[in-house]
């Protein structure tokens, strides 16, 4: 019988993390770029295409030469290159599939071009899509790393589809992007601090925590929630407020990756936040961390900050910061055993 080889994660940084500070005007590309360095934020880059790339896809020399420049300067590896895959984009209608497929294809190129070997791909695209670009993707040399990020855990039908088509094509350009909002075990502090923010009232927040509990589907819960707490005087915002806590924080046990590791690109690290012992409480990164070492993956894992979508009371560049002391503590320990 062969011994698994244990794998090996590597840190990096994605400058989705840095959103508010970026649409805030006071850095450029170079500015956070050089930030992540001098604070030692991994060895690794992740760049948002549509957020750090202006008329993104149709990138021009210049712009490819700026942040080849900036990867080299700043010694980072380009690790991935973040795709929207926007299907609503006309109003009065989804793209179809071969729609969609021309609509990611310049993408593909953009990454081929920047020099990122992969591009984080959506849910948003069925397995359709992805199966008719890999030959597009084979040629570019490009790995489509479709994200599964809450409520696509592991047994989601259309990630079943998805796990069934990469089986089926067997293709090098294949792979997941698990994303660990998808596997926490406790609602985010920063999201109940906006609920409460909002004018929702402790009791309406203990319903949704109890029913965040459950073992439904996420639409189900939708379903329970609305008039409960509309009972109790919510508004329609306040529980479009509360229906954040189903669509944002999944309860995939996080064994279950375990399933998809051999399919494994990239990771990302989403974090809301720390306690005073430096923990993320909502989610178990040494466990995880044992699961894709245990399971053979090797490959970075990108510091994912989400925390400013409900308050700009923290720094970004604090906050990952905190996150890479974190996860070095954790490598530290499971290296030494």
């Amino acid at each position: 019988m062969s011994i698994m080889k244990k794998g090996n994660i590597k840190l990096a940084t994605s400058l989705f993390s840095y959103a508010y500070e970026w649409n805030s005007g006071q850095y450029t590309l170079e500015d956070m770029i050089r930030k992540t360095r001098e604070l030692d934020l991994g060895t690794g880059l992740e760049i948002i295409g549509f957020q750090s790339l202006r008329n993104f896809p149709h990138i021009t020399e210049e712009q490819i030469k700026e942040v080849k420049s900036l990867m080299e300067k700043y010694d980072f590896e380009p690790v991935a290159l973040d795709a929207n895959i926007d299907v609503g984009i006309q109003r009065n209608k989804l793209m179809n599939v071969d729609e969609t497929v021309e609509y990611i294809k310049p993408q593909i190129t953009a990454a081929q071009k920047l020099g990122f070997p992969i591009l984080r791909c959506q849910t948003t695209a069925p397995a359709e899509v992805y199966k008719k670009l890999v030959p597009f993707a084979e040629k570019a040399n490009v790995v489509m790393g479709i994200e599964l990020h809450t409520p696509y855990s592991v047994d989601h039908p259309s990630v079943i589809k998805m796990r069934e088509m990469f089986e089926e094509v067997d293709s090098r350009v294949l792979g997941f992007v698990p994303d660990m909002g998808t596997c926490m075990h406790a609602i985010p502090d920063a999201l109940l601090t906006s609920f409460k923010e909002a004018g929702v009232t402790d009791e309406m927040i203990e319903v949704t925590k109890e029913i965040w509990l459950k073992d439904i589907p996420t639409p189900q819960k939708f379903q329970q929630l609305g008039p409960t707490v509309a009972a109790m005087g919510a508004t329609p915002p306040q529980i479009g407020r509360l229906n954040m806590a189903f669509s944002m924080n999944g309860r995939q046990p996080v064994e279950k990756w375990a399933e998809i590791i051999p399919w494994t690109v990239h990771l990302h690290g989403k974090f809301y936040g720390f306690d005073e012992h430096g923990d993320e409480k909502s989610i178990d990164y040494e466990k995880i961390f044992r699961t894709f070492i245990d399971g053979g993956y090797n490959g970075y894992i990108a510091s994912e900050y989400e925390g400013s979508a409900f308050t700009d009371e923290f720094s970004a560049f604090d906050q990952v910061e905190k996150q890479h002391k974190l996860f070095k503590k954790i490598l530290k320990k499971i290296n030494a055993e």
